[in-house]
């Protein structure tokens, strides 16, 4: 039987029912009783208010006559670790404090500040996330759910949320997408790790990597046993014409629709040559659309995937568009590596909570998925057109580099100033990356990447209420910005539901 735990919140401590886990040591029935009653009290395991389980419950569960318990309850009432009450049952004392110990040792404290604003990478503004849509969805799920969705079913995941994503997928961003060959995973990182288990199946022993990334991946892929070349980035995307020259790379991660953090696109003839080089090679392209449905300038650049289905996996999850922890992605793979990513999930993480399929399914059937991007799109245009005359005016030696997509951009600085901007933010309560943090080169690849100092900012992170201060510590940090009260978010119009 479970047993109960002390209340930490606020309002009435739960009723203890039936379940109280025991154990009886002693001499007698009655004694061990007594003994272990006050030492769940004690030690905090029912806190002052607990209800205790009603005499003749107890009595059932643990095998004894009713009489023991009322006495041994009786015992502790008159030595004040319970208290009883006509109609109120038995309840652990007000005053019956646990027994904590001895006090911790004092900790070490910090002058320094904790940070107020934060532009870093990864995160959209979790304040803008539907709830009551996502609950609406989630409801009407539940309530069609047939009974096998509850229990153990297939790896790759609901063929509701398949057939949804492979119609959207197809709509939305070009990607051939049958509901067989979509793969259900906890997002990008979950379904990365289930390809590197795959390809070191195949013998495959290294998978080029894009020269500015997070360092997450490439430490994820080394980690099962992949090196990991870096392939260069320059204005166009990823320098393709390289991986001819990189030996044992059997397949090559990259963001081409806007590369991350760069903000650039995979120039198109570029685009072709990867497709060449997989085809040729028998090479895999993985490709993480991580940020795929927000671009502001014109239509957003179509998925590489469409190129050819065959050699490679398209990578997608609701991390940017909703909130990364709602911890759902999926995989749209070749034909040939469906029943491996099985096997493989098979070894692990075997199915994601189907009911959070479930909801995610209705979500994009009923259109909510469709109309909540939309309207961050355009929440997130107005942030990065803000963003961008805010330092016009205050910082105009500051240049914003990469296309108008995505959640972040990339401020230009001065040559030698990116560490000092850093930490000078960190001294205003700004968490903010510099471009430095997201290079990954190595010693032998026969070529450096051209120093560049650069903030990676991204706007979409800070909150409605922060976001004014946001821009006003940043432009107290930047090299010849100044610092005043910035002009008036405008308001974020919301979806019309």
């Amino acid at each position: 039987m479970a047993g109960s735990r002390a209340n930490s919140g606020a309002g009435p401590p739960p009723a203890v029912g039936a379940d109280l886990h025991l154990e009886l040591r002693g001499p007698g029935l009655r004694a061990g009783l007594t003994d272990a009653l006050r030492e769940v009290v004690r030690t905090g395991r029912l806190a002052p208010g607990s209800r205790l389980p009603a005499s003749r419950s107890l009595a059932a569960d643990l095998g004894v006559s009713r009489s023991t318990v009322v006495e041994a309850y009786a015992e502790l009432v008159a030595e004040g670790w319970l208290t009883a009450q006509q109609g109120s049952g038995t309840r652990v004392a007000a005053r019956a404090e646990p027994y904590r110990g001895a006090p911790d040792a004092p900790r070490e404290r910090s002058d320094e500040p904790r940070p107020r604003y934060g532009v870093w990478t990864g995160a959209p503004d979790l304040a803008t996330f539907p709830r009551t849509q996502w609950l609406t969805a989630a409801r009407r799920a539940l309530i069609a759910a047939p009974h096998d969705a509850l229990g153990y079913g297939d790896p790759r995941g609901r063929m509701e949320l398949r057939t949804a994503l492979a119609d959207y997928l197809a709509r939305a961003r070009g990607v051939c997408a049958e509901p067989d060959r979509v793969a259900v995973c906890s997002g990008f990182h979950h379904g990365l790790a289930l390809m590197a288990q795959v390809l070191r199946v195949r013998r495959v022993r290294g998978v080029a990597v894009e020269a500015y990334g997070l360092d997450v991946f490439p430490d994820l892929l080394a980690n099962a046993g992949l090196h990991t070349p870096p392939l260069y980035v320059d204005d166009h995307g990823a320098r393709i014409d390289d991986l001819a020259r990189l030996r044992d790379v059997g397949a090559v991660l990259m963001t081409p629709a806007h590369q991350y953090p760069t903000g650039v696109a995979l120039r198109p003839d570029r685009r072709m040559a990867a497709v060449d080089w997989a085809r040729d090679t028998g090479g895999l392209i993985l490709e993480d659309d991580y940020d795929g449905e927000f671009r502001y300038d014109r239509q957003p650049v179509g998925a590489l995937q469409g190129l050819d289905p065959e050699r490679v996996v398209y990578f997608g999850s609701v991390s940017k568009s909703l909130a990364p922890g709602v911890r759902l992605g999926w995989m749209v793979l070749p034909e040939e590596l469906v029943p491996e990513i099985v096997a493989a999930k098979g070894h692990g993480d075997y199915m994601t909570s189907a009911l959070d399929q479930l909801t995610l399914a209705e979500f994009i059937a009923s259109g909510a998925y469709d109309r909540h991007v939309r309207s961050m799109r355009l929440f997130y245009r107005r942030r990065r057109d803000q963003l961008v005359e805010v330092l016009r005016q205050r910082a105009p030696g500051i240049r914003v580099t990469g296309m108008a997509a995505g959640l972040q951009t990339v401020l230009e600085l001065p040559r030698g100033t990116e560490s000092s901007v850093v930490r000078a933010a960190a001294r205003h309560n700004l968490v903010i990356r510099g471009l430095t943090q997201f290079r990954y080169e190595a010693a032998d690849c026969g070529w450096r990447l051209p120093e560049r100092d650069a903030l990676v900012v991204n706007y979409a992170a800070p909150s409605g209420s922060a976001w004014a201060g946001t821009l006003d510590a940043l432009c107290s940090v930047l090299p010849g910005g100044e610092s005043r009260k910035p002009i008036k978010p405008s308001p974020w119009e919301g979806p019309a539901w």
